[in-house]
């Protein structure tokens, strides 16, 4: 527990961190485990997130960006890590050098990184996307022959090594959805093609957190848990984090900045969209839409305080927010938990995403730089 009052803070769990990366490795036991630190470990913070997760036994490391994933090499961070957002003119050589996997989806991208390959002296990891159906990044079936092709003459010239092919579900989350059927299917048939013509793959993987948790058919040798790895359910529809064996690993807390008595028929904050009914408490919450308090979840966003689950007060503002404690006390400087783990009564990321229309790997993710993190079990 923070002992220093702070505004508003995230308090990070790596000790559930690990929890979640060894129940994930349990779902999937014959395949490796990615632990994806994208997006500063989905709010996390990426350094910590990624030690923790390999000491819990994840084998490789994943991120969006090539600067993220060179960030982690900055920090001393070893092992394999694969990143796959890329676009013309990145830092392509960079990655060659630090042993970075890089995703190719296409011609212009394999040319890049074999000419980056060429400059560095050493081949370029790379593995080869397929897009079967989610319709993003990835190769098309109409153009995976010509990738595959290009990528197997790269190999013999000795520019790249080819150790993987992958893809990624549109709607894993949806259990029965048909597309997983048609994707799994376009998958299976894209890669047997790019064995038959010489491409001999460390990894196979297409499994994200919702598939490696409910379709042990598509972990393959490698499965990319994102979310789960931080505790936050996928989805709704498939379980609670307690049901599906995880433990949030962020409690984003803040301490009361004011407590005041006002009269009824009292406004509270921006365009008075609530107004109290009596005579009542109002407790200031000192975070807002710039630490990354959806202000979407105006009048419905949930909050522990003096012990029971309130809702913001009107809308949240860029700093604040304000909820009403009706006859119950607390003073400035108590505590306000605004999520955290449903297991201790505390409201969720789930509660918020339900308040903001919106969903739970926003609500983590979007918590700004400007809001402390302070980790247990370091």
């Amino acid at each position: 527990m923070n002992e220093t009052p702070m505004r508003v803070y995230a308090e990070i769990d790596l000790d559930a961190v690990r929890e979640n990366v060894r129940a994930l490795r349990a779902r999937a036991p014959r395949a490796e485990l990615m632990a994806v630190v994208k997006s500063n470990a989905y709010g996390h913070g990426a350094v910590q997130c990624a030690r923790a997760a390999q000491e819990a036994g994840a084998t490789w490391l994943g991120t969006a960006t090539p600067e993220e994933a060179l960030a982690l090499r900055d920090a001393g961070i070893r092992g394999r890590i694969m990143c796959w957002l890329w676009t013309p003119g990145g830092p392509w050589r960079e990655a060659v050098e630090a042993d970075l996997d890089v995703s190719v989806s296409g011609m212009w991208a394999l040319d890049e990184v074999r000419a980056a390959a060429r400059a560095a002296g050493r081949p370029a990891r790379i593995q080869l996307k397929a897009d079967t159906g989610l319709g993003r990044n990835g190769c098309q079936p109409a153009d995976w022959a010509e990738l595959v092709g290009a990528a197997v003459a790269a190999q013999a010239e000795g520019t790249v090594q080819v150790t993987g092919v992958w893809s990624h579900f549109a709607c894993a989350d949806e259990p029965g959805h048909p597309s997983i059927r048609l994707q799994l299917d376009a998958f299976r048939d894209m890669l047997a093609y790019a064995e038959k013509e010489g491409v001999d793959p460390e990894v196979r993987h297409i499994a994200n957190s919702p598939a490696t948790l409910t379709l042990p058919e598509t972990h393959f040798d490698l499965v990319r848990t994102g979310i789960a790895v931080y505790g936050v359910s996928p989805s709704p529809e498939l379980g609670t984090p307690a049901q599906l064996g995880l433990r949030p690993a962020m409690t984003l807390r803040a301490s009361l900045a004011l407590v005041k008595t006002v009269p009824a028929g009292h406004g509270v904050s921006y365009g008075h969209h609530y107004v109290t009914e009596s005579e009542t408490h109002l407790a200031l919450v000192p975070a807002g839409y710039a630490d990354g308090v959806p202000r979407n979840a105006s009048g419905r966003g949930p909050v522990l305080v003096a012990g029971k689950v309130r809702r913001a007060a009107g809308r949240i503002a860029m700093d604040q927010f304000v909820v009403d404690l009706g006859e119950d006390l607390a003073e400035a400087g108590d505590e306000a938990v605004i999520f955290g783990d449903a297991e201790r009564g505390e409201p969720t990321a789930e509660d918020w995403a339900q308040a903001a229309g919106t969903i739970a790997y926003e609500i983590v993710t979007r918590i700004g730089g400007r809001v402390p993190r302070v980790y247990l079990g370091g």
